[in-house]
């Protein structure tokens, strides 16, 4: 392989690589760090990691972890072994790409589990502040939407002792120590099978990494130095754990940072076997968590008594936040340390929409809160009830309420749910988190299996790969990109990709039979490349003798709304991603959280987008869906319809409640709104608006 040199910088022994970029926007953060780890272990060569003049072995996670490597940093891999090319070649796509975010998930949020998810967690203005005049009221960020009331319960990060010495022989030290470990692992995985019982199995994949934790060699290789210097299991294991957790919380990143607490999480359970000790917490009825951190096994382990948590320190991408989203347990985080001081059995109200903790609530308050909440579960279980019925308006207007899915398990669940097809199938799955690019064959039986899934009746409409911006393969090469949403992303890469592009577009025409298929392309901007890529995909039906296919595009960038009656001209459909559409109208990225106000899809300008696209399809053959965040929420259902929308594609769970709100509608009334909204100037203007007059 080119990218490695013959000689290393001690002696003709070692291979080195050349540099390698970081060029994930996230860096190189736990979950490829892991994976990197992963695959270091399978080779039987030392193998280290190179940033300057520093080195770490790439077969210890916490060591990985511990360069915090960030977008544009470089670094080179030095192995030295039997096997050391072939390791270095393996590696090096894993450094060079990127999989997904720390939350697991991409930029286009991926479908299925709980509603929560699919909505980014919208922390507080940044400059609100934390403790507003009422001490009443805490503020925080919301990491996992929702409402709760209940009564205050403490959670302490009590220390547990241990004994320097034991008087046990080194030996037999290291054979507890083992075994302490062996048993801690049986303990993650029950809670891991646990998670993808409650959740899904991305999300069990945080103690995945957990487990990787304890058998790390730096970890160890420290313990038993001072096990052998006669210190005691539960001694030597401490300090080891602690040392790197301290490490990790003093970096400059959130990130990287936040892993200090999933070692302390490691740490402690191997801790509390060797001593025995028992911390399982008795929590009482209707309880909301108060502390300083929980820790991602914590999390996962709170029994159906707690309805929500609030703590000190954790960020909306901490793995607390995540599996609370999956939980469907409300949460905020970053909370002003003053509610520690909270006395248990305090009355507490939860807003988690708001980023919201109020302490001793009126009764009033608390009475109202709970029939709303009564309202909103009695609502929920009637609209799953109705599910089946479709989404016709009063006045007789039928519109298609579709699902965004990301697999076969969500096809399943959406199907069950009342869906009316699949407006949005992500297909990145198929081709991130690995190292080499699928075969055709690996691809169709994937499209195969969910268009089985959904029937012949149903449309089945997927979006080819959205690969760039935040999300990077290693088999393809990409320049760096100082704004790689402004980059080679979406179409762009796959017109530039045309192999691996052909590969896709026959594996979807290999389900046409089985479903009312749609092929989408994501990111276009021009014409041009909607043609190339249309004809691209004719050509290929043409020759598998398919011809029953539907070709549309992804309306993601204001030149495309803008032109859309062109587009409307050639395309079958087109659907709107909202999310993307926000961030390039408002010129906001709707990643950054001090931003969360201005990328509202309710802003009049993306409103006025819509409307554009619309009004370019109205009189030709062509569909228009939104398929973006707005589309599931029901305050912005009436004025999408209002607008003239043909489908509303939304997150799995969200479909029930979304075909039970068109039901509830007039369209000539929410033509009367939508044209009053387009005439105000703010997003908040709007949702003020259609607070106060839509019932």
């Amino acid at each position: 392989m080119s990218e490695i040199l013959n000689s290393g910088p001690d002696n003709s022994e070692w291979e080195v690589s050349k540099e390698i970029t970081i060029i994930s926007p996230h860096g190189f953060h736990a979950r490829p760090a892991a994976i990197l780890v992963k695959t270091a272990k399978k080779f039987a060569s030392d193998i280290r990691l190179v940033k300057d003049d520093r080195r770490q072995n790439a077969k210890s996670l916490v060591a990985v972890m511990g360069f915090a490597l960030q977008h544009g940093d470089t670094v080179a891999l030095e192995a030295k072994g039997a096997d050391a090319k072939e390791a270095i070649e393996a590696l090096i796509p894993i450094i060079a790409g990127d999989m997904e975010d720390e939350s697991g998930q991409s930029a286009a949020q991926p479908a299925g589990g709980a509603a929560a998810r699919d909505t980014p967690p919208s922390p507080v203005n940044a400059n609100t502040p934390r403790l507003p005049a009422d001490k009443s009221v805490f503020r925080g960020i919301t990491a996992s939407p929702g409402i709760a009331a209940g009564v205050a319960k403490r959670v302490t990060d009590s220390d547990i002792p241990v004994a320097e010495n034991s008087g046990l022989t080194p030996a037999n030290e290291k054979q507890a120590l083992f075994d302490a470990r062996a048993l801690a692992k049986q303990d993650l995985k029950e809670i891991a099978d646990k998670t993808e019982t409650a959740s899904d199995a991305s999300h069990a994949a945080i103690f995945g990494a957990h487990a990787e934790l304890l058998e790390d060699p730096e970890m160890t290789e420290y313990a038993e130095k001072l096990i052998l210097n006669g210190k005691s299991a539960a001694f030597a294991w401490k300090s080891s754990y602690e040392t790197y957790a301290k490490r990790f919380a003093a970096l400059n990143n959130e990130l990287f940072a936040a892993r200090a607490v999933d070692l302390r999480d490691v740490g402690r359970r191997v801790i509390r076997i060797l001593t025995g000790t028992n911390e399982k917490t008795a929590y009482p009825e209707n309880c909301i968590l108060i502390a300083e951190e929980l820790t991602p096994s914590d999390t996962a382990s709170l029994d159906e008594k707690v309805l929500g948590f609030c703590t000190v320190k954790g960020g909306a991408t901490s793995h607390i936040a995540i599996l609370a989203r999956s939980l469907g347990l409300p949460a905020i985080v970053g909370t002003d340390e003053s509610i520690l001081e909270i006395a248990d059995g305090s009355p507490l109200i939860l807003n988690a929409d708001e980023g919201v903790l109020r302490l001793n609530p009126a009764p009033a308050e608390i009475d109202d809160l709970m029939k709303k909440r009564a309202s909103m579960a009695e609502r929920r279980a009637n609209d799953v009830k109705n599910a089946a019925k479709p989404a016709v308006t009063r006045d007789g207007n039928r519109i298609e309420v579709a699902a965004n899915i990301g697999g076969t398990r969500d096809a399943n669940q959406a199907v069950s749910l009342g869906c009316d097809g699949v407006g949005l199938l992500r297909s990145e799955f198929l081709f991130l988190g690995r190292n080499t690019a699928p075969e055709e064959d690996e691809l169709a039986e994937a499209y195969v299996g969910i268009a089985r899934a959904l029937g012949p009746d149903k449309p089945l409409v997927v979006r080819t790969m959205d690969i760039g911006g935040d999300k990077q393969i290693p088999y393809i090469k990409q320049d760096k990109e100082d704004n790689p949403f402004l980059g080679v992303r979406g179409l762009r890469l796959s017109l530039r990709a045309l192999e691996l592009f052909k590969t896709q577009i026959r594996a979807i025409l290999r389900a046409s039979k089985l479903c009312k298929l749609h092929i989408m392309f994501p990111m276009v901007s021009t014409l041009d490349e909607f043609r190339e890529a249309a004809a691209l995909t004719r050509g290929l039906g043409r020759e598998m003798g398919v011809s029953e296919v539907k070709i549309g595009l992804m309306i993601e960038v204001p030149s495309a709304a803008i032109l859309a009656r062109h587009f409307a001209e050639e395309a079958d459909f087109m659907s709107l991603g909202t999310n993307d559409l926000t961030q390039y109208t408002m010129a906001a990225d709707r990643g950054n959280p001090k931003l969360a106000e201005i990328a509202d899809g309710l802003n009049p300008a993306v409103l006025a987008m819509i409307k554009s696209t619309v009004d370019g399809a109205r009189g030709k053959n062509c569909w228009v869906g939104v398929c973006g965040g707005i589309a599931g929420d029901p305050a912005a259902v009436p004025v999408l319809i209002g607008l003239g929308v043909d489908e509303l594609s939304v997150s799995v769970p969200a479909i029930p409640q979304i075909k039970s709100r068109v039901r509830e509608l007039s369209k000539g009334e929410c033509e009367k709104i939508a044209s009053s909204v387009l005439e105000l100037s703010t997003a908040g203007e709007v949702r003020k608006y259609l607070k106060q007059t839509v019932s």
